[in-house]
């Protein structure tokens, strides 16, 4: 089956990491981070030798390779019961991160909505990687040169992942209101969507009922209502 996904996007310092993150925390949504699935991997693993060949020498991880890894991690969310598909909509974090990726990701995820977190004041948003780079220890983020340089390639690579995707499906958010704000507001974008999901799959649960025998469904039923006292 093809994931309901929604697409977290915007430059880096937007938010999207930490709006992702806050609804990871509730119920009927599951966040997956593109950077969390790199630094989970096991480096002695296949996958993880070949992640290093590329990381370990500075060189950019191929979009076939990264989308893999990503598709493998997610179906073992999904198998070990972590991710369940038809209850939660998959909110994803910095994939895909070009259209190559946005493509290669067409047969895995259903794209309901993507939401733009938009930065016009680059002064706030510079000033946000700066705090974070600084508070994660990681002084050679903090400088001016590599948040222009990081700036730039969102610009060239990723921002067109924008253009792939029908304008129907793009919603705009200002990043700089406050963190409660945005996630208000991507709540209520989100809603309906998420309703909409919850019915589904109740429906297919009860036709699910109707083709047992009485007293497996009784059974199930019964089980099924005990859960929710």
């Amino acid at each position: 089956m093809r994931y309901q996904s929604i697409l977290l996007f915007g430059a880096p310092g937007s938010g999207k990491g930490t709006q992702g993150k806050i609804l990871g925390a509730i119920p009927g949504f599951y966040h997956s981070a593109c950077g969390d699935v790199f630094r989970s991997l096991d480096l002695q693993s296949e996958m993880g030798r070949v992640f290093w060949e590329y990381a370990g020498k500075g060189r950019l991880v191929p979009d076939e390779f990264t989308v893999k890894l990503w598709k493998q991690y997610i179906n073992g969310m999904e198998m070990v019961n972590q991710f369940f598909p038809e209850t939660q909509l998959l909110v994803l974090d910095g994939i895909p991160r070009n259209v190559d990726q946005a493509k290669l990701l067409e047969d895995t995820i259903d794209v309901v909505k993507v939401v733009h977190l938009v930065c016009a004041d680059m002064g706030k948003m510079i000033e946000r990687l700066k705090r974070r780079a600084l508070k994660e220890n990681r002084f050679d983020d903090a400088n001016d040169k590599v948040i222009q340089r990081r700036l730039e390639v969102y610009e060239q690579e990723t921002r067109p992942v924008l253009n792939y995707y029908p304008p129907e499906k793009i919603v705009k958010i200002d990043a700089t209101l406050s963190q409660i704000r945005v996630l208000s507001e991507i709540i209520r974008l989100l809603v309906p969507f998420k309703e909409d999901m919850e019915r589904a799959w109740e429906k297919s649960e009860a036709a699910a009922m109707v083709k047992l025998p009485p007293t497996k469904a009784a059974l199930v039923s019964a089980t099924a209502g005990s859960g929710d006292e």
